[in-house]
């Protein structure tokens, strides 16, 4: 049975499994259709994403606009990470609020983040492995950012400035008043 918490955003979930340790390290059941849909909603992942990082590596904040919004599941098997829901659904009495959460190797939390929201991630471990789950699939016309660094979502990424890293991409994504939804 895995512990669902609710966040302060409705529709984003924190998912802890159960984990069962001995001498010879640790199993737990990572997804399971059947009690996610029976705790959270109905969802038809269809892609399966991996990334490594090092220390520092911020990505984000991404998303895919409609007809192929995503909605994820995401953990860490390496290392730790913090995790970042922006909800970007207008009608949304949370409109422009985010949350986040530590994600770690060690505390096995997985995040559900539903459709129309953005996500992004920063490495706060040497290195991180983090996985996904899409219920759509990458669809590059589609796909959109807000700027990791926006003042009005005033994010604490919890990596010095001097120490980030982003991609050409993610350096140039318009802030949420600027984004056209």
């Amino acid at each position: 049975m895995m512990n669902i918490i609710e966040t302060e955003i409705q529709g984003v979930f924190i998912i802890e499994p159960k984990v069962f340790g001995d001498s010879r390290g640790y199993f737990f059941e990572s997804f399971s259709k059947k009690e996610f849909e029976s705790r959270i909603g109905p969802v038809e992942f269809v892609q399966d994403n991996e990334s490594k990082s090092c220390y520092g590596v911020v990505r984000g904040l991404h998303f895919q606009k409609p007809p192929h919004a995503q909605a994820k599941l995401v953990r860490v098997v390496k290392g730790k990470v913090l995790d970042v829901a922006v909800d970007l659904r207008k009608d949304s009495p949370t409109y422009g609020k985010h949350v986040t959460v530590e994600l770690s190797e060690d505390n096995h939390r997985q995040v559900f983040i539903p459709k129309g929201f953005a996500h992004g991630f920063s490495v706060l471990s040497e290195e991180a492995v983090f996985q996904y789950k899409c219920d759509d699939y990458y669809a590059p016309e589609t796909e959109g950012a807000v700027a990791w660094n926006d003042p009005e979502l005033n994010i604490d990424w919890r990596v010095p400035a001097d120490m980030m890293i982003l991609s050409e991409k993610d350096k140039r994504h318009p802030e949420l008043k600027d984004l056209n939804l």
